[in-house]
């Protein structure tokens, strides 16, 4: 096992192209750290320089006590999962698995008992005499982490190896590599465009935006799933983890003391003293435009929850979406759409302006199965008011932010 540490990492490709700057993390020894953010965000590249199968162009990457720039791959004792599977069509499982040893010339005893252990451990004993053509997706997925397994590296690196599996399978296998890790305790670094993936696999997730002259570095916060969850450092971050997304609204806050009120379309919300001290200084910005933000898990029915006349919001619904467990209830606010760092990037793409969003601002609520509603259909809801986020407008940070954004 090792700890990776990346000093003011960066790649720039001979176009020009910068994919990764001034990235500072360190992956402790045993740690399973989730990469993740959106396609393009440079995450699969610093897999890729991790790996030794990117140059570095700026800065220092350490596996262990050893600066490892200059490093050829098969020298970093790393073994590497890809999406593809990439396992030889002409070979046993076994024969796949036992490969790199065999390059490794190790004795056929060493290889059989890991490969014996690797099997056991996936619970692909029974097709180990198999060709890859004869097994399902998710067998064959195995196949590769068997592969990589058998080699007892120092970090395993994972480059979306679930992205091919359907959405049960995906659940299924999602559980058995939580259960690997714990069992081979070894250094992982996971990449995956998929949050709830991160958030369900990650000791620590370090969520990644593409660099551009807007965000000159990749890393926007690091640190455990549920700290992510409930207080995302920028609005980058608050509308990327969770799903559904955030509901972000622009609004201000009035009064003092025990009586502050956020101030939303068509309805005024008490603050209570929990999601102040959440807040540092917040108090100091009364009147001010702020960006508000609810996750939809935070809005329930009034019918369920309780009324509450001081956290009620009463709206007109759009959409239903039912999921068993949950259904979600769509509507909008009179008012602009927040303009968050994803939304800036595509007007500036599309050329258009803000004014193309129109004037109001859609929601999503996570209510009961249990509360019947159509289109259509007013609905009061109640805010659980101690879980609101506040962030600056202009700099998209949240506001009291304590940075942790480095590991």
């Amino acid at each position: 096992m090792a700890q990776i540490t990346m000093n003011d990492l960066g790649k720039i490709y001979d176009d020009g192209t910068r994919a990764v700057g001034d990235l500072d993390l360190v992956i402790e020894d045993g740690e399973f750290l989730v990469l993740v953010g959106p396609s393009g965000c440079g995450k699969s590249t610093v897999l890729r320089m991790i790996a030794g199968l990117e140059d570095i162009s700026e800065g220092t990457m350490s596996i262990g006590d050893r600066v490892v720039n200059d490093v050829p791959p098969k020298d970093r004792d790393i073994a590497m999962v890809f999406q593809n599977y990439a396992l030889y069509p002409h070979m046993t499982v076994f024969d796949n698995m036992a490969f790199g040893l065999k390059l490794r010339k190790m004795s056929k005893d060493e290889i059989k008992k890991r490969v014996d252990e690797a099997a056991e451990i996936l619970e692909i004993t029974d097709f180990l005499h198999r060709k890859p053509k004869a097994l399902s997706g998710g067998q064959r997925q195995r196949v590769a982490m068997g592969r990589a397994i058998v080699r007892e590296p120092a970090a395993y690196l994972m480059d979306e190896p679930l992205s091919n599996l359907d959405a049960k399978l995906r659940v299924q296998m999602r559980a058995e590599l939580e259960r690997l890790h714990k069992r081979l305790g070894t250094t992982t670094v996971y990449v995956t465009h998929d949050q709830v993936e991160a958030m369900t696999l990650g000791d620590r997730v370090a969520v990644l935006r593409a660099v551009s002259p807007r965000a000159p570095y990749n890393l926007q916060q690091v640190g455990p799933p549920a700290e992510l969850f409930n207080n995302p450092q920028n609005l980058f971050v608050a509308g990327f983890i969770g799903s559904p997304a955030m509901n972000l609204v622009y609004g201000h806050l009035e009064g003092s003391g025990d009586a502050v009120h956020a101030v939303l379309p068509n309805t005024r919300i008490k603050v209570p003293k929990a999601a102040l001290d959440r807040h540092p200084g917040l108090e100091n910005r009364m009147g001010e435009e702020l960006v508000i933000g609810l996750r939809p898990s935070d809005l329930e029915a009034a019918a369920v929850a309780g009324q509450d006349p001081e956290r009620s919001m009463n709206v007109e619904v759009e959409v239903t979406e039912m999921l068993g467990a949950d259904t979600y209830v769509h509507f909008s606010v009179d008012k602009n759409t927040v303009i968050t760092p994803d939304i800036e990037e595509l007007l500036a793409d599309s050329g258009q302006g803000p004014e193309s969003l129109g004037d109001k601002t859609s929601f999503v609520a996570r209510v009961s199965p249990d509360v019947s509603v159509g289109h259509g259909d007013r609905v009061e809801l109640t805010v659980d008011s101690a879980k609101l986020h506040f962030f600056d407008p202009n700099t998209g940070d949240r506001i009291g932010l304590k940075k942790t954004v480095a590991a």
